[in-house]
């Protein structure tokens, strides 16, 4: 299953849009470009919605070994 985790090696700031980038396959770039267009647009829309994902998205790190998804299954 595909989980969605902040970036611990693609991040400018919280890891936000690297993860983003990482879970959709996409370039960060662009979702970094969207949250600057948004701020630039109007504070709120763009910095709310960065720092309330900044803390609902975990890193891997942060989870128990068990939720991680890159491990293997132990063998008997």
């Amino acid at each position: 299953m595909k989980r969605l985790y902040r970036s611990e090696t693609d991040k400018k700031l919280g890891g936000v849009c690297g993860g983003l980038g990482e879970y959709f396959g996409l370039d960060p770039v662009l979702f970094r470009i969207g949250f600057v267009v948004a701020t630039v647009a109007g504070a709120v829309p763009g910095i709310l919605p960065y720092i309330v994902l900044w803390i609902l998205i975990p890193t891997k790190s942060a989870l128990p070994p068990e939720h991680d998804d890159d491990t293997t299954a132990k063998s008997e």
